[in-house]
């Protein structure tokens, strides 16, 4: 593409998307401001249904929906789906934030509240924004870029702290690992950076933690 090419492009395309992703946070704000407390759940799309994590995620979406919790997710098939079904289960609010991605990603069936984004930072800014906690769950890098991105903002204070809570030990241990023994050794993060997040195995662990934090405050 050479110069005449960007020029055009940047004066036809550019202030059109910036109308498109202002409309995306206004929906955005919109509607969930609406909701009430919430808490953010995010897991892999890849785990099948009734697998172990599957269960445990149900579980822990229903529970969360029985404290009087909406529950947002992705919106799509895995743990999010588990997260939404077990909201839906307790006759909570299920919300799903769906991304359009080139592997077109289908909202699962028991999300009762659909937001379709475009943009992955408009959607991410509503997670966070409207969530009283967050649960990772297992799962991969879309997984993991909402749990660092979380410990950031609160790290550096850009966000006021709330309750991050790391669900399975064993598969997160790995992570675990090289936070304890290689970013806090190296001096890289602090001491009092470890007590952002808590880490649980146990859906009514999820809960408690939750409870603590609240209650504490």
């Amino acid at each position: 593409m050479d110069e005449r090419d960007l020029k055009s492009e940047f004066f036809t395309e550019d202030p059109w998307r910036v109308f498109r992703i202002m409309s995306e946070f206004v929906e955005g704000f919109e509607v969930l401001s609406k909701i009430g407390k919430a808490v953010s759940v995010f897991g892999s799309s890849r785990t099948k249904p009734g697998s172990k994590y599957y269960k445990l995620a149900e579980k822990i979406s229903y529970l969360l929906a029985k404290e009087g919790y909406a529950v947002i997710t992705g919106s799509g098939p895995g743990l999010m789906e588990a997260a939404n079904k077990g909201a839906r289960k307790a006759q909570g609010q299920s919300i799903g934030l769906n991304i359009q991605i080139p592997s077109r990603q289908k909202p699962n069936k028991y999300v009762d509240l659909l937001l379709d984004f475009r943009y992955f930072f408009v959607r991410k800014v509503m997670f966070v924004k409207y969530a009283k906690a967050f649960v990772i769950l297992p799962g991969g890098y879309g997984t993991l870029d909402e749990f660092t991105e979380a410990l950031n903002l609160i790290q550096t204070e850009r966000i006021s702290r709330f309750p991050v809570v790391v669900f399975g030990s064993e598969y997160w241990q790995g992570m675990l690992d090289w936070i304890k023994y290689s970013a806090l050794k190296n001096g890289n993060i602090s001491q009092k950076d470890l007590d952002i997040f808590t880490v649980t195995d146990s859906p009514e662990g999820v809960v408690a933690a939750i409870r603590k934090f609240y209650k504490s405050r």
